[in-house]
């Protein structure tokens, strides 16, 4: 029986007040630039909205404007990790070169893009897609899953309502998780005989699953 997805919380959901006027989108930006940049520096247990409010140059009333607590401005910026996330692999989906798309090339690409955030982007090694707390964490990979599966659909023909199909993307992101972590607890840039390892096993699982979709082999 299809395990139940938790609803997703619409990318809002943190703030406390969405943006309306472009000035103010422009300083929620810079608050989560400054977010991630402390983060970078101190980690989620010494964040304080007070040294977000400094870095990024604005008054700490702004900043409570837009979230409560620490917490919700970690999320806030977890849910622009996630839609960065997916507008990475979507530009590299629809490349024109790789037309059909071969599904294990599009595999390779949700990794490689993974590990490009990991190592480039401030503050992503500490928040990801999700504050650091393991409930928390097991929601965003169900989150994540769909986010995949959505973005597979159309290059590769899939029906992003199987269940099947969510129960096998959820399975491959919570492996892909694991694994990738370890490969950064083992080398800080992280190690490339795991992630080639995370590669072919996820190749491997969702080829009884993909095999045919798309152009199939690349």
């Amino acid at each position: 029986m299809p395990q139940p997805t938790p609803d997703p919380d619409p990318p809002s959901a943190a703030l406390r007040r969405a943006p309306v006027q472009r000035r103010s989108a422009q300083r929620l930006a810079r608050i989560l630039d400054a977010c991630a940049e402390v983060l970078e520096e101190t980690g989620y247990e010494d964040l304080s909205t007070r040294a977000v409010a400094g870095r990024a140059g604005v008054p700490i009333g702004s900043v409570y404007r837009f979230f409560p607590n620490k917490r919700a401005m970690a999320e806030a910026l977890a849910r622009r990790n996630l839609d960065a996330y997916a507008d990475r692999i979507t530009a590299r989906l629809t490349a024109p070169a790789h037309t059909p798309l071969p599904w294990r090339h599009a595999v390779d690409v949700v990794v490689d893009e993974y590990l490009a955030m990991k190592r480039t982007v401030p503050g992503f090694a500490l928040v990801e897609f999700t504050v650091p707390a393991p409930s928390a964490a097991r929601q965003a990979n169900y989150e994540v899953a769909d986010r995949l599966l959505a973005l597979f659909a159309g290059p590769l023909g899939l029906d992003a309502a199987d269940e099947r199909l969510r129960t096998a993307f959820l399975v491959g992101v919570e492996t892909a998780d694991a694994l990738l972590q370890l490969a950064f607890r083992t080398d800080p840039a992280g190690d490339p005989a795991l992630v080639t390892e995370t590669k072919l096993l996820l190749r491997a699982y969702l080829s009884r699953y993909l095999d045919g979709a798309g152009a199939g082999e690349g």
